[in-house]
């Protein structure tokens, strides 16, 4: 029986394809551990905001209403802005 061959990868979509679609038994012999990461996620930036006291309160009871953290509320508002604007300069 032929021994098969692992195939190079341009993209983590085209290896997650790939072991969809194979079985890891089958290239047992070509497998070596490696200690350093080879996909790394990009590192997350932080940003302060200051809001006055009616406008926190308002956060705070809005973020218990939706039974969410408030910082996680606001990401959404800005990521959802951002977007919006992105599809609106395209147009």
């Amino acid at each position: 029986m032929r021994k098969k061959t692992l195939p190079t990868f341009d993209s983590i979509s085209e290896l997650a394809r790939f072991w969809e679609r194979h079985d890891l038994t089958d290239y047992e012999d070509e497998l070596e551990e490696i200690i350093e990461r080879v996909f790394e996620r990009p590192k997350k930036k932080s940003l302060t905001i200051s809001l006055g006291p009616q406008d926190w309160e308002a956060l705070r009871s809005l973020s218990r209403k939706k039974r969410r953290p408030s910082q996680q509320l606001v990401n959404r508002w800005v990521l959802d802005k951002l977007h919006e604007e992105k599809r609106s300069a395209k147009s």
